[in-house]
């Protein structure tokens, strides 16, 4: 209710030079829907700005004086649509929310000459030379007079004392050997993470009728996008994925905000997974709505393995949020298995899944007439969600044992899956790689061999279970090694179950170690998946060996793409064929931990692959978490790879420590890509950089 705002604004440019700066306060605008009493008002005030809210009550703004030791003008109108300019309509005022704006570029009379409004900027008109700084400050309460405002020494003490108890907060996260610059990436990326909060309104069945100020929408829109989730209703605080560029939700984006975010302020992180799969978002039949653009999309289920991690992260004590939301999973977990598998076979379909292009088509609507796609990620996905259910049932188990029969149920469902997709063909047993399927509906299967992450994610499917845990629950332990005995052709993803060696953990897993050794000779090559800022989504050998394939008369090709999408596919803006993702890197660089847990300091990989040099699993994960650290650390030439050409931000040491957390990354530079100020899930780094210099938390 107190709210000290510094704005510096530098003339960097070589010459002097004008600026317009603008500090603006305005009332959402919920008035002209027709559904809310009473519209709010903003007015002059002592020289500053008062607001009255029916709700709200009265704030007052103070601003500090302008250039010419006045006060800055106030400007106000109203912030209503400018309806005439944008629909051809009569506007309900003279002064709409683009009147600010007019009035300083053009000086238009947009602006309201009695100075109310619901829309108000101070605006200071500020001359600079070179090298010059001017301040302003601002200071919002709920004391509605501006005129006795402290915007002196009270205000300088006040935010030099906020400043300094946040370096007192993250001093108590960040571990004290933790490098400056790694301390700062951890800072800015945990700064962007919480400004991606945003309030988002979206009434699906209101949007479908129509704005009731706005024309009516076409009848088509009430056959087009979101009709089937006429339920859904979001009124709430959500993380974005880019505040900026995309201001909604996406499903899996925001499970691995989760992630990042549980190391700042886990309720809000438990908040936001509860409410993702709530009544008003997720659909009767039990879909978690995927993002704006087409709630149906299917995105990876990693909400179960977000839930634990969160729950870990928070010290594994807050047993009533695990299992609120695992009793809603619960309800999603049977949409997958109902919806999913096509032929019931525990082969799972689920469309493009979140990696847009990464196929040689659109897995969710350009599949033949004539078959149906199986899907090597989405079966996977489908096994890691199993086996991130088990553990949770198990978890809770010891906490309520009526959740030991539901662990039995996830272990037995994992084991079915897991068999499936091994059997299925979509293991190659020549290139020792997981690849989608084409089931033509003549019986014939068509292996799309391109070497993507669809094809890792198998890796995923993984966990390690103490084998106290597991002798702690005597029914399921018992189960367990009835269904072993009993039923072997679906047992060898758990046989690590009952070989354990003593004082190791158990391992289940879809990919079995030998297997394990055959993909990772693959992902560690530097010439296929291994940068050096982390794993590709596509191997670069499809650079000289592109993939094509005709589908009902069309050649449709794949082809290694390490920056920006030259496929129209989703529009081009989003490009797997090559760049690096941080979500599914974290999640290879988490799943080799726990292989590690299993198989110990015996089980070694080259790192690089042909390098001779050998490591163990744990080592191979700091190692790739190195890599991606090093996206944002200068480098030997003091450039920061993230940077890319952006010469401003490489060599200007104002700019120089003014990081952007893309949303992916160039797959053999390691320049930023996509959108700009996604800190989203790239702000897993701050997950990364603690794992970083703080070893005890890999164990």
């Amino acid at each position: 209710r107190d709210i000290c705002v510094t704005l510096r604004v530098t003339n960097n440019g070589p010459e002097p030079d004008h600026i317009d700066v603008l500090p603006t306060l305005w009332f959402r605008n919920r008035w002209s829907w027709g559904l809310h009493e009473g519209r709010p008002r903003l007015e002059e005030f002592h020289g500053g700005i008062r607001a009255v809210h029916s709700e709200l009550g009265e704030w007052g703004l103070a601003a500090s004086l302008n250039q010419d030791d006045k006060p800055p003008a106030l400007l106000f109108c109203e912030n209503e649509t400018n309806t005439e300019r944008l629909f051809g309509l009569p506007g309900s005022t003279p002064y709409p929310k683009d009147g600010i704006a007019n009035h300083v570029l053009y000086g238009t009379s947009s602006v309201n000459p009695t100075l109310t409004g619901t829309k108000a900027s101070a605006w200071y008109q500020l001359q600079l030379l070179p090298g010059e700084t001017f301040e302003i400050r601002l200071r919002l309460s709920n004391d509605p007079n501006p005129q006795i405002a402290d915007l002196g020494r009270g205000f300088s003490a006040l935010t030099k004392r906020r400043a300094t108890e946040a370096d007192e907060y993250f001093a108590s996260i960040i571990p004290a050997n933790t490098p400056p610059e790694e301390a700062m990436i951890f800072r800015q990326a945990a700064a962007g993470l919480l400004w991606s909060k945003q309030f988002y309104h979206y009434d699906v069945d209101r949007w479908l009728k129509g704005d009731p100020i706005g024309p009516q929408p076409p009848q088509s829109r009430l056959a087009g996008r979101n009709v089937a989730w006429r339920h859904l209703n979001n009124d709430d605080v959500i993380s974005m994925p880019d505040k900026w560029e995309y201001p909604w939700y996406a499903a899996w984006d925001l499970a691995f905000h989760c992630v990042a975010l549980a190391h700042l302020d886990p309720e809000m992180s438990k908040h936001q997974l509860l409410l993702l799969c709530r009544e008003w978002y997720m659909h009767p039949n039990g879909q978690l709505p995927a993002y704006e653009w087409a709630f149906g999309d299917v995105n990876p289920p990693v909400h179960a393995w977000a839930a634990l991690r969160v729950f870990e992260i928070d010290g594994s004590k807050d047993f009533d949020f695990l299992e609120r939301v695992f009793h809603k999973l619960l309800i999603n977990f049977t949409w997958w298995v109902n919806r999913e598998d096509a032929e019931g076979n525990n082969v799972f379909q689920g469309g493009f899944l979140g990696l847009d292009n990464i196929g040689p088509f659109d897995r969710s609507t350009q599949v033949p007439s004539t078959g149906h796609l199986e899907q090597s990620d989405g079966t996977a996905w489908m096994a890691m969600y199993c086996l991130n259910m088990l553990e949770t049932a198990q978890v809770l188990a010891h906490h309520d044992i009526t959740y030991e029969d539901v662990a039995t149920k996830f272990l037995e469902h994992f084991a079915y899956i897991s068999t499936a997709l091994n059997s299925a063909g979509l293991w190659d047993e020549e290139d020792g790689f997981y690849y989608d399927v084409l089931h033509m509906n003549d019986g014939s299967r068509v292996p799309l061999r391109a070497r993507s992450m669809v094809g890792l994610i198998p890796m995923f499917a993984v966990a390690a279970f103490g084998g106290d845990h597991v002798e702690r629950l005597k029914d399921f332990s018992k189960r367990m090694g009835w269904f072993i005995a009993n039923k072997p052709q679906y047992s060898e993803s758990l046989e690590h179950l009952k070989d354990a060696v003593p004082g190791r953990r158990h391992l289940a897993s879809v990919v079995t170690p030998d297997r394990l050794k055959r993909i990772l000779a693959k992902t560690l090559d530097e010439k296929e998946f291994l940068s050096p800022f982390g794993l590709r989504s596509l191997s670069a050998i499809h650079s000289e060996y592109p993939l094509e394939v005709t589908l009902e008369g069309a050649t449709v090709r794949l082809d290694y793409e390490p920056a920006e999408s030259t496929s129209g596919l989703f529009g081009g803006n989003s490009n797997w064929r090559g760049p690096i993702w941080f979500p599914l890197n974290y999640l290879a660089i988490e799943a080799l931990h726990r292989y590690y847990r299993c198989l110990g300091d015996e089980f070694k990989v080259e790192f690089p692959t042909g390098s001779g040099i050998l490591l163990n699993l744990q080592e191979v994960a700091h190692a790739l978490c190195r890599r991606l650290i090093a996206l944002f650390l200068d480098d030997a030439s003091g450039r920061r790879p993230a940077f890319g050409a952006a010469q401003r931000f490489q060599s200007d040491a104002r700019w120089h420590d003014l990081l952007i957390f893309n949303e992916y990354f160039h797959g053999d530079s390691g320049a930023g890509l996509g959108a700009s100020h996604q800190t989203g899930w790239t702000a897993l780094l701050v997950d990364l950089i603690l794992e970083s210099n703080d070893p005890r938390r890999s164990d």
